[in-house]
């Protein structure tokens, strides 16, 4: 089987190329007044000396005469810092007014009172998913089909799939495809000419590698983008060719493959702000009330991705609240725009600062200290040693919380190595919450030195899921697979950690999320469990996608558990994720999702985005 070496898309810089966007465009998006927002979602944020915790000045009434909202008669779970139950909570406005007993809340709540009854069922913070990639994510979630592991075991159901769109969709209309994997979707004939030109030799078709940096197209596609059986290839990327030299319809890296999406007519010039709009209302049914951009500057190469996602929240219809980590990659185009950490208000808000150090295992680019299972590499180092050293104090020195991609055990090394430096010359590091992003390999020296600088992980728990059987037969041997993703060691050691999806690497799906740290089970062998001595506790599993993971993204003295003051952002469920067997909490059902006190989900109901 041929392997994927291009690394992830978490740690590409330039997948906006993929929607025909160029950097002077950022002028073109215009940022709407940001007084349409609704008083719930506003307020002035005021910035701490160093910069890493964000308080805001509430701008709405006081509430005095709005209607008290009682929940009880269900199980109330706060993830505060005791974990409590509580037997009843009040909703006044956009925030929490009391949480405790019945009596209790009553009385704080006064005579303009609606009682709700839980009947049953569950309330608990809104979910929060501290790493995705919401702004390109989301064009790819509007502009192409979704075929991923999530969705098939093989290659012959994708393949099967794309049939059934090519029978039903418009003839003049492409059919776009991403996340496959052929590495978990096994194939007998690799995607390509030979398999996609079965379906249609007309049509074009396109297929996105789950990685961003492969593509499958058929001939019909390539006669679209005028791409000629003797192109050459373009620096940087290849259109690969078989042992006679003809092309397969395989294409390497964007430069390559941009030019066969670019001649797709619906494929450049797409609307980025309706597409976060209409994505964000899709999470809000898995409970999402917040999550984050951890590439922010990856489609218009610079601060035009700010103004987009202000432009969303500014249409007071945006279903999340959003925290953005601006990329390494544009730090000069940041200087420029002079942003802030802090910047922006509760609802849209920059929290850090992100920097990449290696790519990613299954690439076999994440950076290791021994070579991989089965290839010849020890992957590849995005930044030197000193490089990330300069940038982890300068930007510091600003006033920003540092994320570090951080895949290989090596890389690991590298950012610990670089932040005991910045930590030698006088710097409070811990203070500016250092996160270790995927943190994907780890040995015991390494947990100890975390939590000697105050470093905290945020593991792409998919890893375990999705790659369990792959990182334990091809990429690292099933010795060294067990270091993958290690949520009990952690916790074991006080080290806090949060789990996320990556989108659009996986989709975010909290439920199923909190399962797959839990159990630890494989989608490919689900009698399999990978090492399962690291298998989260449910406590550090919810606390990872609520209260840990408000605290990473500096944001917890306004979300993630449900406490007096805090915004009422909750989800109610139909059963409670602590007490079911641990392989049903997947199943539990999100009946309704609520951020600053206004439903952004209701089963059954329109959603926000409509």
């Amino acid at each position: 089987m041929i392997h994927d070496r291009h690394g992830c898309a978490c740690c590409h810089a330039n997948l906006g190329a993929l929607f025909g966007y160029a950097p002077e465009q950022a002028n073109e998006i215009t940022v709407l007044p940001i007084g349409r927002m609704t008083q719930a979602q506003s307020g002035v944020v005021t910035k701490t000396a160093c910069g890493t915790k964000y308080y805001c000045e509430l701008t709405e009434p006081s509430g005095q005469d709005q209607i008290v909202r009682i929940y009880s008669g269900g199980t109330i779970m706060t993830v505060d810092a005791s974990f409590s139950k509580a037997e009843a909570i009040a909703i006044q406005g956009a925030h929490i007014l009391a949480v405790g007993r019945l009596d209790e809340v009553k009385q704080a709540a006064g005579d303009q009172v609606e009682l709700i009854d839980l009947n049953g069922r569950t309330l608990m913070p809104g979910l929060i998913d501290p790493h995705t990639h919401i702004l390109i994510g989301s064009l790819m979630d509007q502009a192409m089909d979704y075929v991923g592991t999530g969705r098939f075991s093989t290659t012959g159901e994708v393949l099967d799939f794309i049939a059934r769109l090519d029978a039903e969709r418009p003839p003049e209309d492409w059919i776009v495809c991403r996340n496959y994997y052929p590495m978990l979707q096994p194939f007998e004939v690799p995607l390509g000419f030979e398999t996609l030109n079965a379906i249609s030799s007309e049509r074009p078709i396109f297929v996105l590698n789950a990685s961003g940096h492969i593509a499958y197209a058929n001939r019909a596609a390539f006669a679209a983008a005028g791409i000629p059986e003797d192109v050459n290839n373009p620096q940087g990327g290849e259109f690969v060719r078989d042992d006679q030299g003809a092309l397969t319809g395989e294409m390497r890296n964007q430069m390559a493959f941009s030019q066969v999406l670019g001649a797709r007519p619906s494929g450049a010039g797409s609307a980025p702000t309706e597409a976060v709009l209409k994505t964000c209302a899709r999470f809000a049914e898995l409970g999402l009330t917040t999550v984050t951009e951890l590439g922010l500057g990856g489609l218009l190469r610079g601060a035009g991705d700010w103004d987009i996602l202000r432009q969303a929240g500014a249409t007071g219809r945006l279903s999340q609240r959003v925290r953005a980590y601006p990329l390494y990659a544009f730090d000069a185009a940041w200087d420029e725009a002079a942003v802030a950490p802090g910047d922006g208000d509760a609802l849209v808000r920059m929290s850090g600062y992100k920097l990449i150090a290696d790519g990613s295992n299954q690439g076999f680019t994440g950076l290791q200290r021994e070579p991989y299972h089965s290839v010849e590499s020890t992957g590849i180092a995005y930044m030197t040693l000193e490089e990330m050293t300069d940038l982890i104090r300068k930007r510091i020195a600003q006033g920003w919380q540092i994320a570090i991609h951080g895949n290989g055990d090596k890389a690991i090394d590298n950012i610990l190595d670089a932040v005991e430096q910045v930590a030698s010359e006088g710097v409070d590091v811990e203070a500016h919450r250092i996160r270790i992003e995927h943190c994907s390999i780890l040995h015991d020296d390494q947990i100890e030195r975390m939590k000697r600088f105050g470093i905290t992980a945020s593991f792409l728990i998919g890893h375990v899921h999705y790659w369990g059987v792959a990182m334990r037969d091809q990429i690292f041997g099933p010795e060294k697979a067990k270091l993958l993703d290690r949520c009990a060691s952690l916790e074991r050691a006080g080290v806090a950690y949060t789990i996320h999806s990556d989108f659009f690497v996986t989709d975010p799906n909290p439920m199923h999320m909190i399962e797959m740290a839990v159990t630890r089970q494989s989608w490919r062998e689900p009698d399999f469990a990978l090492a399962p001595d690291e298998c989260a506790t449910r406590e550090g599993a919810i606390r990872a996608m609520t209260s840990t993971a408000a605290w990473q993204i500096g944001s917890e003295h306004e979300i993630g558990s449900l406490e007096p003051g805090k915004f009422a952002d909750f989800v109610i469920l139909d059963r409670d994720p602590y007490s079911v067997p641990a392989n049903e909490i997947k199943d539990i059902k999100v009946l309704e999702t609520w951020m600053g006190g206004e439903p952004t989900y209701l089963a059954g109901g329109p959603s926000r985005a409509a």
